[in-house]
């Protein structure tokens, strides 16, 4: 009896529970999305509500870097010059910094063949180098038509884009650590001679491989493109310890990295 009892106080717990999750008056508050039905930022802006602006940007840019704004398009239009503020402020610089340091404490631990098999690989863009001026100057966060690798494209063709510093200053400890440090970027061949010189410029030298599109890879989204060339390093015999990038689609697909650590980057997805 006491058993049947405590089947029916679960089962009359879950239909409230059901009933709840689904309708007050007419508002849906719980919805399973299909898997190729995605919210843009807009459309997230509407569910939330009536929240102060600048909580709400906070938990916009948490769920950007944590992966669960998905296939975002643009930057939410609530948040806009709040997110400007963030990359060109010091928060920006610390989140970078915390990023670092725990990437530098994973690979004090690391034991090394000295084989010059043992790697790290970085992005560029957003990772080893900024290009937030870029980015607002052009207006690229009312940007509705060309896509954020277009734009990315162009900026590869810049020679004076700064340094992270505290990218810079990871890079420079894994090399002093003896690690190979590979680049893997998204940028294409013919951008090899700017890209080479601008990294040069900052501070960055001695890498194993700066890793660019071909022409086999024209077309292929950056997840694709980053697995394939990992999966040619691995195939080369490389252990790909470190990964450092500004996008889930650098750190993400097979191979990974034994650890990736995630730089913030809030104005612009690339998938």
């Amino acid at each position: 009896m006491l058993t049947l009892r405590i089947l029916l106080l679960l089962m009359s717990f879950y239909f409230r529970l059901i009933d709840c999750s689904t309708n007050i008056g007419s508002e849906t508050l719980l919805r399973i999305l299909p898997a190729t039905e995605k919210l843009s930022s807009d459309e997230v802006t509407d569910v939330v509500g009536d929240e102060p602006r600048e909580a709400y940007c906070e938990s916009w840019r948490l769920s950007v870097e944590t992966n669960n704004a998905g296939n975002w398009k643009k930057i939410s239009t609530r948040c806009t010059d709040l997110v400007e503020a963030y990359v060109r402020g010091p928060q920006y610089a610390l989140d970078s910094k915390v990023v670092a340091r725990h990437a530098q404490a994973y690979a004090k631990n690391l034991i090394l063949a000295g084989d010059g098999k043992d790697v790290w690989i970085f992005d560029v863009d957003e990772t080893l180098i900024s290009n937030v001026h870029h980015y607002f100057l052009h207006g690229r966060r009312n940007r509705s038509t060309a896509t954020n690798e277009t734009v990315v494209e162009q900026w590869a063709t810049f020679t004076k884009s700064p340094a992270l510093p505290w990218s810079l200053w990871l890079y420079k400890k894994l090399h002093g650590m003896g690690l190979q440090l590979i680049l893997l970027t998204g940028r294409k061949e013919i951008h090899r001679n700017s890209t080479e010189q601008n990294l040069l410029a900052v501070g960055y030298h001695s890498w194993d491989k700066l890793i660019l599109r071909g022409n086999l890879d024209s077309g292929k989204r950056a997840l694709a493109y980053k697995s394939e060339k990992r999966a040619e390093l691995a195939a080369e015999g490389y252990r790909i310890h470190g990964s450092s990038g500004d996008q889930w689609s650098d750190l993400m697909g097979e191979p990974m990295a034994n650890r990736s650590f995630k730089v913030p980057n809030p104005m612009y997805h690339i998938p």
